[in-house]
This record gives structure tokens, C-alpha cells and sequence, in this order.
């Protein structure tokens, strides 16, 4: 895990701290909620708001980040940004360059053209590490920077392991296909999903963006607009669920990985504290209701190989799998 240390900006402090020092009044409801608040403030040590040396090595190694945010109608979203290695930079201890925008018809693509408050998330699937970073985007040319104000690195847990590839000859990003509801095929991208990244915002605005995995089935799609996944045991801290005490808003990213389609949805999401059917290895669950769908095919430039699938992720029997 990567240990962030901590800042020498005064002008900072009072933001900073309020983020830094203590969770808030959600993440703390979820926590108690959940029985881990001792394992929480241990996990608590872990955030700061500078960037180590080891995360910025981490970054700049990585072909992808996936940032969160809210549209100008108050929806979240979560979108995936690529590029070569080096897209990524770190000019000081606080601030990440990003050289790369939204494809056009992102949800985000008309947000991150001014300030936002964004939440943002690398993962490295060949070694299942991660890190995330929140804070505020400004733009630059060609791409974001974003002004750290909370860095944290999370455990290996439920990430499939993959392996990028650019292609060379890649369809480019097509025109977006939106929807209100998640047609048959999009039903079924889901099903099949391993990975999926959910973006959440506390009651003050500030925006988180987290990684969900488990075995292709662990999301249900039941019905068009809602869908539900089980929330596994993880490092405590429950910042997602602990905006969703604050806010319901949530958006989802899927990414269907051979052929780089982006499927981004946005809604309501509410915790199941005391579920009536446990799904495998649920600690309790969360329904996702479905507001909007955007979908872009070949949004992103990389295909990635055949996943080995987390070896922390819980067996799920598919409907198929059935007697």
C-alpha cells in the first residue's frame, strides 16, 4: 500500500484537515452501521493529501485512471480516461496531469471543460494494485489537472487480473447511443461483468470513485432499471457507502474490456443494511435504480487480455448453473 504523508500548504490546512482528520458524519454512520469502526480508524492512517514517491511512480506507469463526477443537472457519472504510459504526471506532491479529455458524447465530456469536484481511481490490473485521488480538476491543454485533497491506496481484493494492449488499428469512439432504460445486450453486459467502478459524492459535493469486482454474475440485473450487487468485506473505511447515506446519487461504469465499449449509467443507488436473500459473500447489498444510459462503442483505444479472476472473489452460481 502506498503511505500518503503529510502536506506543508498552509493555505490548505482548513480543507485538508476536514477531509483528512476524520471521516464524515456518512462514512461514520456506515462504519457503525457495519461494525468495523475500529478497523476504520485504523484504515483512516492511510489517507493523506500529498503523493508519495511509490504513487507517483504507480501513476505515471499507468495507461488508464477512471474519474467521477457530477453533471451540470446534479446526475453522477464515472468515465474511463486512456493513454500511453506517462499520460499521467505528478509536478509537485499535490496535483496529477492528465493527458487526456472525455471522448465526445461522454457524460463527463462537458463537465471537465471547467472546474469540478472529481473523484478518480487507477488500477493496475497486471498486479491488482490501486490508488485513488480526490480533489478538484481544472482544465489544461489537451487534458486535466487535478489538485489532490485526498490520496489513499486500497487492498489487491477483487481485481481481475489483465493485461492492456493498444491497438493499433482501433475503430474509433462512436457517436453515444443514450437510453432511459438498459436495453437486451446492455442487460446482458452486465451480467457478464467482473469490474465495474461506481462514482458517489458526500453532502458538501466532494466526489469519491471506487472499484467493484467479482465473478462474471456478481451484478443482477433485475429489470431494465434496476440493478443490484453485493458489497464484500473490504478495508472499512465504506467511503461509497457512506455518500450513499448522504446523497443516493451514484454512476456506474462498465467496461466491456476485448472490444473497449464504454457503458456509463446514472441514478440512485440505496444499502440494504439487513438483506432478506444474502447473495454469496455479501456483507449486504446495494440496488441500483437506472436513470440514464450512455453508451459509446470502442471508447477506448486498448483491448485487454483473458482475466485470471481474484482468488478473494466469491462463487456465484449462475442461473444457467442451476439444476
Amino acid at each position: 500500500m502506498f503511505r500518503a504523508g503529510t502536506t506543508t500548504v498552509p493555505l490548505q490546512k482548513c480543507r485538508e484537515e476536514a477531509l483528512m482528520a476524520q471521516y464524515h458524519p456518512g462514512e461514520l454512520a456506515a462504519q457503525r452501521r457495519a461494525g468495523v469502526v475500529e478497523q476504520a480508524e485504523h484504515s483512516r492512517l492511510a489517507i493523506g493529501a500529498a503523493l508519495p514517491p511509490a504513487a507517483v511512480q504507480f501513476l505515471t506507469e499507468q495507461p488508464m485512471i477512471v474519474i467521477g463526477a457530477a453533471d451540470d443537472d446534479g446526475r453522477m457519472w464515472a468515465t474511463l480516461l486512456t493513454g500511453p504510459a506517462g499520460f499521467i504526471s505528478a509536478p509537485d506532491q499535490r496535483t496529477i496531469d492528465i493527458e487526456a479529455r472525455p471522448v465526445p458524447g461522454d457524460p463527463l465530456a462537458s463537465v471537465l471543460v471547467g472546474p469540478a469536484e472529481v473523484g478518480s481511481i487507477a488500477i493496475e490490473p497486471g498486479t491488482r494494485r490501486r490508488m485513488r485521488l480526490n480533489g478538484v480538476s481544472y482544465p489544461r491543454p489537451g487534458g486535466l489537472r487535478v489538485r489532490a485533497e485526498q490520496v489513499y491506496a486500497n487492498c489487491p481484493k477483487y481485481i481481475q487480473q489483465r493485461t492492456p494492449q493498444r491497438a493499433t488499428d482501433a475503430p474509433p469512439p462512436q457517436p453515444p447511443l443514450i437510453g432511459e432504460v438498459l436495453t437486451p445486450s446492455q442487460q446482458e453486459t452486465v451480467r457478464r461483468a467482473d469490474t465495474f467502478f461506481v462514482a458517489t459524492r458526500s453532502a458538501a459535493g466532494a466526489c469519491d470513485a471506487s472499484h467493484r469486482g467479482g465473478n462474471p454474475g456478481f451484478v443482477q440485473v433485475l429489470s431494465p432499471n434496476r440493478l443490484r450487487w453485493p458489497d464484500y468485506v473490504g478495508n472499512a473505511m465504506l467511503m461509497t457507502l457512506g455518500n450513499l447515506q448522504q446523497d443516493p446519487a451514484a454512476g456506474l461504469l462498465l467496461v466491456d474490456w476485448p472490444s473497449g465499449t464504454a457503458l456509463h449509467l446514472t441514478g440512485t443507488a440505496e444499502v440494504d443494511w439487513d438483506p432478506a436473500v444474502r447473495l454469496p459473500g455479501a456483507q449486504r447489498v446495494v440496488d441500483f435504480h437506472v436513470e440514464r444510459v450512455v453508451q459509446i462503442d470502442h471508447a477506448s483505444p486498448f483491448t485487454w487480455s483473458a482475466p485470471k479472476y481474484s482468488r478473494f472473489n466469491p462463487i456465484i452460481k449462475l442461473e444457467a448453473d442451476q439444476p
